[in-house]
This record gives structure tokens, C-alpha cells and sequence, in this order.
């Protein structure tokens, strides 16, 4: 539910764009994407790609429906947009961002979060999704550069209908297909999950000590029915702030059903 609010302004913006006058489209869609990124401030999630970049993109629609032609806006507003959420989603994978992630580690526990296979799948689903947009971009570039006559209103030109619309829709329902089916095939097992947390030790424990300590700290965040093994120790301890007495340890462990 949460990526689908992330593409919720583009989503209405698609649907009206073609449907009612232009100004009434990004204004409805303009709208709902700064409601979206107020909600999340009340919620304390803002910040993220989508709704950042939703608010800048309609933002600028918004100018340009108000200052140019309406010729332009015909063959020009469907690449706009696709090129606008093709450069958020790019450029939320550049700074580190990826937008997929920031859905995915919604109600996730710290140590899934924190894995190497959970920024694996959501790294290759949001490259997926760049994938898709930049080729709806480009397809919907094609008719304007190709056919001077170009219009995301003509239903009777063959090259019109099908790259303003056929292809880029087809593009974003093979994504959300793959979003779907990819991480059931990606995942590991959960016996294979490697997690990662810390526990906290004095400074002169031993080594048996400190797997006893790192043992029980991971069979507490695991929860009950479920067995810890393959525990280990990082190489280094770090000081606590104000008790040097103290060690943080980082530690990794998997986890299975417990056997009776």
C-alpha cells in the first residue's frame, strides 16, 4: 500500500490527463501530491523520493500548462511526465535512496532491514522500475520528435496511441509484475538470512563470555519458537560513550523454526 501512494500522483495525473482540460489535471494532481508529502510529515516518514519528487515534477507541469501553448502541452505533457519520474527514481538510486527500499522497510525488523540480501533485491526492483521509466520516456518521446502533428489526444495515428500510451502502460504493468514476482524468487531461505545486530559486554570478557552474551542477545531479538545458530563475533569492540568499561560488539546469526 505504500508504494502505491508513492505513485499515486502519477497515477491520477495519467488517468486525468487525457480526460479533462490540462490545467485541471496538474492542478488536481499537484494537489495530492503535496497532501501526500504533508501527511507524511504528520507521520513522521517525509522525506522520501517519491513524494519529494512528485511535488517538484508537478510543480514544473504546473508552470508549463500556465505559460505555454496548448500545441506543446499536447505533444509534450505525457514525456514530460514520464521523464519526471524517471529522473526521481534515478536519481533517488544515485544518492542512495532507492525508492523501492524506503517503501520495503516499512513494519520490517532492524536486522532484515540491515541485511545484505534486503539491499539486494530492493537495489535490482528499484533498477527495474528505472528500467521501465526511462523507456516509457523515450517511447513517449517518439511521437512529438517523429510526427510534428503529434498529440497524446489522437486516437486514429497508429504511432500516437501506441507510444504515448500502449507501450509506456505495458512497461509499467511488466515492472509491477516483476515487483511481485521477483522477490519470492530473490529471497533466500530464512535459515540463510545472515542478520546483523550488536550487544553490549565489559571491556576484560573472554571469548566464551562474549558468544554467551551475543547468543542470548540474538535469541531475544529472534523471539520465541524460533533457534539461533551460527552466531559470530565481529573482530573489533567499540567503547561505549561515557563508559569505556563498556563494548558494543557487532554480531551476526541466522535463524530457523525450532525443532522439538
Amino acid at each position: 500500500m505504500g508504494i502505491l501512494l508513492g505513485f499515486a500522483p502519477w497515477i491520477v495525473y495519467w488517468t486525468l490527463v487525457g480526460n479533462v482540460p490540462f490545467s485541471a489535471a496538474v492542478l488536481v494532481t499537484l494537489a495530492i501530491a503535496v497532501a501526500l508529502l504533508i501527511l507524511g510529515w504528520i507521520r513522521g516518514t517525509a522525506g522520501r523520493t517519491l513524494e519529494i519528487g512528485a511535488v517538484a515534477t508537478f510543480l514544473v507541469l504546473t508552470v508549463l500548462t500556465f505559460t505555454v501553448s496548448q500545441a506543446f502541452l499536447e505533444r509534450w505533457l505525457q514525456p514530460l511526465s514520464a521523464a519526471g519520474i524517471f529522473l526521481v527514481a534515478l536519481g533517488g538510486v544515485l544518492v542512495g535512496r532507492p525508492f523501492v527500499r524506503e517503501y520495503a522497510e516499512i513494519g520490517q525488523p532492524k536486522e532484515v532491514i540491515e541485511s545484505e540480501d534486503f539491499a539486494r533485491i530492493t537495489n535490482v526492483l528499484t533498477w527495474i522500475w528505472v528500467a521501465a521509466f526511462a523507456g516509457m520516456t523515450v517511447s513517449s518521446a517518439i511521437p512529438p520528435i517523429v510526427y510534428g502533428e503529434a498529440t497524446i489526444l489522437d486516437t486514429r495515428t497508429p504511432l500516437s496511441f501506441v507510444c504515448y500510451w500502449i507501450i509506456p502502460f505495458a512497461l509499467l504493468g511488466l515492472a509491477a509484475l516483476a515487483s511481485r514476482l521477483l522477490p519470492e524468487r530473490m529471497a533466500p531461505p530464512d535459515e540463510e538470512i545472515v542478520r546483523k545486530t550488536t550487544f553490549v559486554a565489559f571491556a576484560e570478557a573472554e571469548i566464551d563470555q562474549l558468544m554467551y552474551l551475543a547468543t542470548e542477545h540474538a535469541k531475544r531479538e529472534a523471539g520465541p519458537g524460533k533457534e539461533v545458530y551460527d552466531v559470530r563475533i565481529g573482530s573489533k569492540g567499540v567503547p561505549l560513550v561515557g563508559d569505556e568499561t563498556r563494548l558494543s560488539w557487532p554480531s551476526t546469526y541466522k535463524v530457523r523454526e525450532k525443532t522439538r
